[in-house]
């Protein structure tokens, strides 16, 4: 593979993951509104932190993606990088279960389920290349947290959610 077959591999990747990011941020427009008004655990962190994290985490996502994808392409790591896909879009689809449908414990169970096939795709990942899997935990560790504060804000808050 070229140099400039792996670049062209690097920038879909990122523009893959960042297209998920801006799906879920479309449902989240009024997201920071919302989340202020819920009663929220002491350890929840403030609403600035998300948007920092995420992007961070979205660009971590796209470079593993891309490493086990320069291992011989789709093909050659096609259920790895299948589960990523799905992941990928539970990843989108929770904004809009939590903030623009408000549909709480259907968001629990659905981040419940990302969080499943996030460690799926970690180990699938690190049997590919043992550097995009480990590219995956700071995801793993995050999506296991957000999933402790969905359920959380979910009970706290039944009128609403």
């Amino acid at each position: 593979m070229s140099t400039r077959q792996q670049l062209i591999g690097l920038i879909a990747w990122l523009a893959l993951c960042f297209a998920a990011a801006a799906i879920g941020g479309i449902a989240s427009i009024q997201a920071a509104s919302f989340y202020a008004g819920l009663v929220r655990p002491e350890w929840a962190p403030p609403a600035a932190w998300f948007g920092p994290v995420w992007t961070a985490l979205y660009a971590l996502m796209a470079i593993a993606a891309w490493l086990v994808w320069r291992s011989g392409g789709f093909r050659a790591a096609r259920g790895a990088l299948t589960l990523f896909l799905v992941q990928l879009a539970l990843n989108a689809l929770w904004s809009w279960l939590f903030f623009r449908w408000k549909l709480g414990a259907l968001a629990v169970i659905e981040i419940a389920l990302l969080w499943l096939l996030v460690v799926a795709t970690l180990f699938a990942f690190w049997r590919v290349r043992k550097m995009a899997g480990a590219l995956l935990l700071p995801y793993l560790l995050w999506v296991g947290f957000a999933t402790a504060l969905c359920y959380s804000v979910w009970r706290l808050n039944p009128e609403v959610l």
